[in-house]
């Protein structure tokens, strides 16, 4: 049987999806829903004023166990994980000895363990990688038996708060253990589209039933990956395959704010972390960095791809688009892209050819969208 032919696992919530109309595509192995029947931008534009439900099951969830576990963690990523408080979350890059991005994933301070979500496409390699790495150090425990859902938009807490009183005191990047709908829940008040909202990891035998709560609350309607993409875009977040891959850094990536001080040079825990001496010369001077990841919007209603060449004026390679579409809130196309630093600055013109022809794009600020993150 080839890779091609292998069975598309499901969700816990796959029934759900049919009965509720879903088109149901491929997606990090999984048979996922890409949209409902009312479609793209009816969802996106339901996520930004009320509140949309997301199967984010795929993705790949584990525990971190014992006294070592934050130190160990600590070790395979250039992110402050020992100082991380009890009950917050912090967003983290595991990196390869190059400093190449391995994967992007969220990581919690339970108290008893350190409770980290990774990628669906890049969890089974992921995971044998931090018990390779670290598995000598603490516990490395997958999760396969807990799906997850994310609870997004401005009316999320009006939703879920009905369900389970008390979630109104979370802020952005914290959470804690709770019983929704009779299901055992534990919740952080996070997520991928620049929303207020939450991400809800509950066993997979509850999943249906908590799913169908939310859905019965009149500000929620389920929400497909082609609107959790649109979504995140225009909140400048990056996708891990497109906008971040083995071969890009933190800093080609311009993510050095989830660099904190203490892992720099000059940091107290400075270095540690695989690919450390790349990473902290590329912190150190930036003007060594060949590309720079940037947002860009363009001058005409042409949508632009991913992996759409970008040139300058005189019509050389200067870079390539790593995500693109029309951006339904901002109702233009917006795209991200990794170009040569001196293309980087805001306002710096440059053109995108599609088809052949040379689309004006302009270098903007990200996010595209104000984001929404509650934060107390």
């Amino acid at each position: 049987m080839s890779a091609t032919d292998t069975p598309l696992l499901k969700t816990p919530l796959h029934a759900l999806h049919l009965e509720l109309g879903a088109r149901m595509v491929p997606f990090a192995g999984y048979a996922m829903p890409v949209q409902y029947p009312a479609g793209l931008m009816a969802e996106h534009q339901h996520t930004r004023t009320a509140a949309g439900l997301f199967d984010v099951s795929h993705m790949g969830q584990l525990r971190l166990v014992g006294d070592d576990a934050a130190a160990a963690l600590e070790s395979l990523i250039p992110v402050d994980v020992i100082g991380l408080p009890v009950g917050k979350q912090r967003y983290g890059l595991l990196l390869n000895e190059d400093g190449g991005i391995i994967d992007d994933l969220m990581f919690f301070n339970r108290g008893d363990d350190i409770f980290v979500i990774v990628n669906g496409a890049c969890k089974v390699g992921d995971i044998a990688h931090i018990q390779q790495k670290i598995g000598s150090r603490c516990e490395v425990i997958p999760m396969p038996d807990m799906a997850l859902l994310a609870l997004q938009g401005p009316q999320a807490v009006t939703a879920l708060s009905r369900l389970a009183p008390g979630v109104e005191q979370l802020v952005f990047m914290t959470g804690g253990r709770f019983t929704v709908a009779g299901c055992d829940c534990f919740l952080t008040r996070s997520g991928y589209t620049g929303e207020d909202g939450f991400e809800i990891s509950v066993p997979a035998t509850q999943a249906d039933t908590l799913a169908r709560a939310l859905l019965a609350q009149p500000e929620v309607k389920p929400i497909g990956l082609g609107a959790r993409n649109s979504l995140r875009l225009e909140a400048g977040l990056c996708l891990y395959g497109n906008d971040l891959d083995i071969s890009t850094t933190p800093v080609e990536a311009s993510l050095n704010w989830a660099i904190q001080k203490v892992r720099r040079t000059g940091g107290e825990r400075a270095g540690g972390f695989p690919g450390a001496a790349r990473v902290l010369a590329q912190l150190d001077t930036p003007a060594t960095l060949a590309r720079k990841r940037v947002g860009l919007v363009a001058l005409e209603r042409v949508p632009v791809r991913e992996h759409t060449e970008l040139q300058n004026a005189e019509g050389r390679r200067i870079g390539e688009v790593t995500s693109g579409l029309l951006g339904p809130t901002v109702d233009k196309p917006v795209a991200m892209a990794y170009v040569e630093p001196a293309f980087a600055a805001i306002g710096t013109r440059l053109n995108a050819m599609v088809r052949g022809k040379p689309v004006p794009m302009e270098v903007a600020a990200m996010p595209f969208v104000p984001v929404r993150y509650f934060r107390g």
